[in-house]
C-alpha cells in the first residue's frame, strides 16, 4: 500500500455538489484538494436522463455563479467557449435541458486536476488525528472530509423482493429499460420523477404501452410552486432562519413546502395533458393507450400473479383497497439521505442515541473526533437547513460555506444578500451595503 497523500480537503463522491466544491477550490492558493469517485467518469443521474427533461431551476444556479460569477467554470462561459451562447439564449431563455447541463458538468470535470476517477472509497478511519480515506492501494489523509455521495433511491420494502426487469425505481429507468410496448404499466408517484416517467412512456406511437395507470398519493397532479416569494425559501438567509427553528417546526414546514421542490413543472404537465388528448381524440380511431390517472392513492403491497404483478393500493378518499394488475411497475418514490458505508468504522462517533447524524450550521457533522478534524456533508441536511438542501439552487453557496470553514477565512462572500421576506430578523428590509471583501482567488 502506498504512503498516504496529504491534502487539506478530500471529497468522496463527485456529483454536482462536490464538482461545485472542486471548481470553487481550484483557484484557491495554497489549498490542496482531492476528490474521489468510484465511477470511470462524471455521470449525472444516468438512469433518469430521459430526452428533453428540463432543469427545474435557472441555469444561473450552476456550479459557481451565485458566489463567483467571474469564474471560468460558469455555465455561461461554457456556452461561450463552445460557440453557442447566443443560440442558447434564444433556445433556452432561463432554463435548459438536464442533458445540456450534464454536458456542462462534464466540460468542467475535464478541466479539474483534483478529480480522481475509479477510486471507490472502501473505508474512512481516524489515523494520527487525521481522517484517512482508503481506496484500494491508495490512501488519502486530510483534516477535512466532504461527503458528496448523493441520496439513495427509496423503494418500498414490499417491492424489494420483486426488483428487476418488471419492478424498478425511477432512478434505474434507462438502466433497466423495461419493455412496455403493448404492456400494462403502473407508475407510482405523483412528483416530477413520476411525470417524467409517464411522459417517457407516452413517447413514440410505435412503443406505447397498452394501458398506463399513474397513481399519486396527493390530491392531484400538482404543479411546482415556482412563485417569487416561495423561491425565497431557496435563498441563503432562509437557511439561517430555518436552522434556528425547533425540530418539530422544521418538519411541519418541510411538509408544507413540499410542492416547492417536488411539484411538477407546468410545461411537463401541459405536455402530458396534450399527449393524452392527442392519443384520445386525434389518432383517427380508438385511443391507442388506455389510461387511468388516479389521485389520493397509496401503494401498500405487491404480489406476483404468474408472469404479472398485482399492486395493492389504498384509496385514501374512500378508505378502500384496490388491486391493480400490471406487467411493469415503476416506483417514483423519492430518495433519502444516508451516510455511506465507508464511514461505518466511525459510525459510533457520528450517530447519536437515536442512530441519527446531526449537522452543524457550516454543514459539518457533530462528532467527538479531534479538534479541527471535520466531516462536511452535501445534500444531507434537509431536516436542519431547509427544503433547498437537495436542490441545485444553493449548491455553489453551500460549497463556498464549506470552503470558508475548511480554510478558516472568507475565501468567498456568502452573507451579503437579504431576502424581501423578513425571516424574523426584526429590522426592516434594506439593500445590503458593501461588506468586508472576500479573498476571492484571482485568475490569470
Amino acid at each position: 500500500m502506498q504512503d498516504a497523500e496529504q491534502h487539506d480537503l478530500v471529497g468522496i463522491g463527485t456529483g454536482p455538489t462536490n464538482l461545485s466544491l472542486a471548481a470553487l477550490a481550484e483557484p484557491v492558493p495554497n489549498l490542496s484538494a482531492r476528490f474521489l469517485d468510484a465511477g470511470p467518469e462524471f455521470r449525472w443521474h444516468p438512469g433518469m436522463m430521459v430526452p428533453d427533461a428540463e432543469l427545474q431551476v435557472s441555469y444561473l444556479k450552476d456550479l459557481v455563479t451565485t458566489v463567483d460569477p467571474t469564474s471560468r467554470f460558469s455555465f455561461l462561459n461554457y456556452l461561450a467557449e463552445n460557440g453557442r451562447l447566443f443560440r442558447s439564449m434564444i433556445a433556452n431563455r432561463d432554463r435548459c435541458t438536464r442533458q445540456e447541463f450534464e454536458q456542462y458538468y462534464r466540460w468542467v470535470a475535464r478541466q479539474l486536476p483534483s478529480l480522481r476517477w475509479n477510486r471507490p472509497v472502501e473505508e474512512v478511519r481516524l489515523r494520527d488525528d487525521r481522517l484517512e480515506a482508503v481506496s484500494g492501494r491508495h490512501r488519502y489523509s486530510t483534516g477535512s472530509l466532504v461527503l458528496g455521495t448523493g441520496r439513495v433511491p427509496v423503494l418500498p420494502g414490499f417491492a424489494e423482493p420483486f426488483r428487476g426487469a418488471q419492478v424498478l425505481h425511477s432512478a434505474d429507468l434507462l438502466h433497466v429499460d423495461p419493455q412496455v410496448r403493448g404492456k400494462d404499466v403502473l407508475v407510482i408517484g405523483g412528483g416530477q420523477s413520476g411525470a417524467e416517467v409517464v411522459h417517457h412512456f407516452l413517447g413514440p406511437d410505435t412503443a406505447l404501452p397498452a394501458r398506463l395507470t399513474w397513481i399519486s398519493s396527493r390530491s392531484g397532479f400538482q404543479p411546482l410552486d415556482d412563485s417569487p416569494f416561495t423561491n425565497e425559501w431557496f435563498a441563503p438567509d432562509y437557511v439561517d432562519h430555518f436552522y434556528r427553528l425547533g425540530a418539530d417546526r422544521r418538519q411541519e414546514l418541510l411538509r408544507r413546502q413540499r410542492l416547492a421542490s417536488d411539484g411538477i413543472t407546468e410545461s411537463l404537465l401541459e405536455a402530458i395533458y396534450r399527449r393524452l388528448y392527442q392519443l384520445d381524440f386525434l389518432t383517427g380511431g380508438p385511443a391507442t393507450v388506455r389510461h387511468r390517472l388516479l389521485t389520493g392513492r397509496r401503494a401498500v403491497g405487491l404480489e406476483r400473479d404468474g408472469d404479472r404483478l398485482v399492486a395493492a393500493v389504498h384509496d385514501q378518499d374512500l378508505d378502500r383497497r384496490e388491486a391493480h394488475p400490471a406487467d411493469v411497475v415503476v416506483f417514483c418514490t423519492g430518495y433519502r439521505s444516508a451516510l455511506p458505508a465507508c464511514l461505518d468504522p466511525l459510525a459510533g462517533r457520528l450517530l447519536n442515541a437515536r442512530g441519527e447524524y446531526e449537522v452543524n450550521r457550516d454543514y459539518s457533522l457533530a462528532w467527538d473526533g479531534p479538534a479541527g478534524v471535520r466531516i462536511h456533508v452535501q445534500n444531507m441536511s434537509e431536516t436542519t437547513h431547509g427544503v433547498a438542501d437537495p436542490n441545485l439552487s444553493l449548491a455553489a453557496w453551500r460549497s463556498a460555506q464549506i470552503l470558508n470553514a475548511v480554510t478558516g477565512r472568507k475565501v468567498y462572500r456568502v452573507d451579503h444578500e437579504t431576502s424581501t421576506t423578513d425571516w424574523g430578523g426584526g429590522s426592516p428590509h434594506a439593500v445590503a451595503t458593501p461588506a468586508e471583501q472576500p479573498s476571492t482567488p484571482r485568475r490569470s
